[in-house]
């Protein structure tokens, strides 16, 4: 089997990662999300898609954020949603990962919504319950280490649709700690699946992982040549929790040279948009008046995040 997120009619039966997802998919869940979010775009509709469907969260990482959309997402969809604390629960006693699967399967679970630390293993779920045969369950990856945070990817992709209507006029900049970002990733991914002529990556050298220019990204160090007449700009946090070793200075000449501030975000085109996937450091990556002013999109974000991951489980759980 090619894609391990596809059934053999190329619907989807996992989401792993927007790397390799064809891009009808990804509009399919673009559109069904837009059937969830209602007119004036601050209501969420609710539906009975899921009714009777165990969702388990499995956060092995702290979120404060991707874990409530996810919630009331499922619980918009009518479903009902079991949270575990994984730092109190059993892997905590040795309980390997699958048989955590295991015996959370034997409790009717039809969704796993997974957070983790280690790279690839909402991979290792899928295949497990592949290899298992129990078609029937299905995983949802919010954020797997450094690799891939598909629904993030998603809802950044819905907000700049929603916003700037086609992708393929666009000029989209990613500014930050991209070396550490698995939200990049997924964008980078998604941004030039669906056709968007110039990517850009900015930030010092040191956060910049090699192979960009590979995935079609044109890479900047210098943020005032970077973010000139673009449409969209996409602030990233210092993943500080993830480096290692000495990259930056400090913060506060990471905001000198890096921050977005309302003189560099003049350089961008007079109506481009701000977005951030949260949580911010004002000061750090992002100055509190750009945050709050007339370009920002981050809070819209946030409720197309609910609409989106709504997508994603109703698509699933139809398949």
């Amino acid at each position: 089997m090619l894609n391990p997120q596809l059934n053999k009619n190329g619907e989807l039966q996992h989401l792993l990662t927007i790397e390799g997802l064809p891009k009808a998919n990804i509009l399919h869940i673009l559109d069904t999300a837009s059937s969830f979010v209602s007119i004036g775009d601050r209501e969420v509709k609710k539906v009975p898609l899921m009714r009777g469907k165990g969702v388990f969260n499995l956060f092995f990482e702290n979120s404060t954020r991707t874990r409530t959309t996810f919630e009331i997402a499922a619980k918009r969809l009518s479903a009902d949603v079991i949270n575990l604390n994984i730092a109190a629960s059993s892997s905590s006693k040795g309980e390997s990962l699958l048989d955590t699967i295991d015996n959370l399967s034997a409790m009717h679970a039809d969704m796993f919504v997974v957070r983790h630390s280690q790279s690839g293993a909402p991979y290792l779920i899928a295949k497990h319950l592949n290899d298992t045969r129990q078609p029937h369950v299905h995983v949802v990856n919010a954020g797997d280490g450094r690799h891939a945070h598909p629904t993030q990817g998603l809802l950044d992709m819905y907000t700049i649709r929603h916003y700037k209507k086609d992708f393929t006029n666009l000029t989209v900049a990613i500014v930050g700690d991209i070396l550490h970002s698995r939200v990049a990733r997924s964008d980078i991914h998604a941004l030039t699946t669906l056709g968007v002529p110039e990517v850009r990556a900015i930030g010092p050298r040191t956060l910049l992982p090699s192979g960009l220019e590979q995935m079609g990204v044109r890479v900047f160090t210098d943020i005032n040549k970077g973010l000139k007449g673009v449409d969209v700009i996409i602030m990233l946090r210092l993943q500080n929790e993830r480096m290692s070793g000495a990259l930056l200075p400090s913060a506060q000449e990471f905001f000198k040279s890096y921050g977005l501030t309302t003189e560099r975000l003049a350089l961008a085109k007079p109506d481009a948009i701000v977005m951030h996937p949260g949580p911010m450091n004002r000061g750090v990556e992002i100055e509190s008046a750009v945050a709050d002013g007339t370009q920002a999109v981050i809070l819209p974000q946030v409720t197309f995040g609910i609409a989106v991951r709504m997508a994603v489980m109703g698509i699933l759980a139809g398949n």
